[in-house]
């Protein structure tokens, strides 16, 4: 008979680097580069490069960057990628919501990194980047396509970018027919958070419906709220739970009878390619992050795109340039008198999009939904074993499905052993995965945990996940306090909210640390 292998990588240790900050490291008069000045030649042609800059835009003094040679800041910074944990080097199962999945790197080496890409520049004229607009314009169609939508901006550079495109649309709308009544929206508690923040930060007053016993948001609850004052409703189905809301139609017809506009937060889409669409749910709108579902590495603070797309009578509306083709050539359209106009400088994040455009012609639309029903399938195997954990709890909805995640819950093991899913999260790091996401705030489900394990991961990942969450149940019920002082050979220590919270402790750059220093 075959040894099982071994899963459990209860030998893993993580590089602990005792590094000071670059800062702390810098010698005066040590030198990494030393950047030469403009030749006379290359003066006499176009000048010494600072004199054109204007006298304000001139910094009084020189930059207090370190001083450092080459060699230590090679070593410095192979030292802290040592001590990072993120979707190349370990599970990304983690990230629930944030979908971690895997980006080919054929994307990255062959395409997002060409010449042909990033020597692009978007001010330059429209007829010398004709392939890149073309990208665009085929991407817009395949969304179209997946979604049921008629047109696509894809400038959002992220997914809460594309939720206030979509609520400032739906605010240009109602105030291009004279209806400047409607000022509140929507959402639901397990709808991302966004649908709420980003209304309300374009200046609409926001409702937000609870779940039922079954998960869903309250109908008779959101029928009560529907007035002549409301502009739409935006929200997430599946929601953050994982629960996908059948009656969905319900909500859509009660909205538009009231004259409002539905926007569908699909952020999330792994379960559903090729299987549901928007537009069949009878949604106006639509959101798809790019960074997420079509595989670009997911954006967070860095690149992303948030494609925000709509049914015709919304186009007039949408972000402008938009990308278009006249039957000869590509061009970008400004001429939409009703348009929000630029949510952000150019027309959006190429490499994102060109990431995304492969993935897609890579799966095809049987690809695509190939992908969700790994998605589903994988999830399904996920909770059915997780289910079976001691102190894991699964709240609503019992005995269903969900689709691409679901909320779990460490409610009970916090209960019998004092440790919780803080704890827990700390002790994971030990065993070589990232910490996991817990959920938006407040915790409705308490002590949580969000896992995601979309179509990216084999039954092997999914084992060995399930195996440390196993392990870690184990010690928590043998020695809570073993789990309560995690982690124990990760690099990263244990913080305190104390260190997060309080603004006297905070400092995000040197020149800020070395003032709050100096006043203790």
């Amino acid at each position: 008979m075959a040894r099982q292998k071994k899963l459990l990588r209860d030998n893993y240790h993580q590089a602990r680097w005792d590094e000071s900050i670059i800062f702390e490291m810098s010698v005066p008069g040590e030198r990494g580069v030393l950047v030469p000045l403009a030749c006379k030649d290359v003066v006499s042609q176009v000048g010494d490069g600072v004199s054109a800059i204007p006298t304000n835009l001139r910094r009084k003094k020189t930059p207090a960057l370190p001083e450092i040679n080459q060699m230590r800041v090679n070593r410095h910074f192979y030292h802290l990628s040592q001590e990072t944990l993120g979707t190349d080097v370990t599970l990304g199962i983690s990230e629930g919501t944030c979908t971690m999945k895997y980006s080919p790197k054929v994307q990255e080496h062959m395409a997002a990194r060409h010449p042909g890409i990033v020597n692009v520049h978007p001010l330059q004229d429209p007829d010398t980047m004709q392939g890149v607009l073309e990208i665009y314009y085929q991407v817009e169609q395949f969304l179209k396509e997946i979604s049921g939508m008629d047109a696509f901006s894809l400038q959002p550079g992220g997914g809460a970018h594309g939720v206030y495109a979509n609520a400032s649309m739906i605010r240009a709308y109602h105030r291009a027919r004279g209806d400047n009544k409607r000022t509140e929206i929507i959402t639901t508690m397990f709808s991302h958070p966004c649908d709420a923040a980003t209304p309300n930060t374009a200046g609409f007053k926001v409702i937000t419906l609870m779940p039922d016993e079954s998960g869903y948001p309250d109908l008779e609850a959101m029928k009560a709220a529907l007035s002549e004052r409301t502009a739409g409703i935006m929200i997430t189905n599946p929601e953050d739970t994982g629960i996908y809301n059948p009656r969905i139609e319900e909500y859509v017809k009660a909205a538009h009878s009231v004259g409002a506009i539905c926007s569908y937060d699909q952020a999330n889409a792994n379960g559903m390619l090729g299987i549901h669409r928007a537009r069949e749910a009878g949604f106006d709108m639509v959101h798809f992050n790019l960074h997420k579902t079509f595989s670009a590495p997911h954006g967070c603070m860095g690149p992303a795109t948030g494609a925000i797309g709509v049914k015709e009578f919304l186009k007039p509306f949408l972000p402008v340039p938009r990308v278009e083709f006249d039957g000869q050539k590509y061009i970008l359209n400004s001429n939409y008198p009703e348009s929000i106009g630029k949510v952000r400088s150019y027309f959006g994040n190429t490499n994102v999009v060109l990431k995304a455009y492969m993935w897609i012609m890579q799966h095809g639309a049987e690809g695509l939904k190939e992908a969700a029903i790994c998605s589903v399938l994988n999830n399904q195997y996920f909770m059915k074993k997780i289910a079976a954990i001691p102190g894991v709890v699964i709240w609503y909805a019992k005995g269903k499905r969900r689709l691409e995640q679901v909320r779990y819950s460490w409610e009970k093991l916090k209960q019998d052993t004092g440790a919780g899913t803080d704890d827990v999260n700390k002790r994971i790091v030990d065993f070589g995965i990232e910490h996991y996401w817990t959920s938006h705030h407040p915790w409705v489900v308490p002590e949580p945990f969000t896992l995601e394990p979309c179509e990216s991961y084999n039954k092997e990942d999914l084992d060995e996940y399930i195996e440390v969450l196993q392990q870690i149940s184990k010690e928590a019920y043998a020695d809570a306090n073993f789990v309560k002082t995690a982690p124990h050979k990760a690099a990263s220590h244990r913080p305190t909210h104390e260190a997060i919270d309080d603004a006297e402790l905070i400092a995000v750059t040197w020149r800020q640390y070395q003032k709050k220093k100096g006043k203790k």
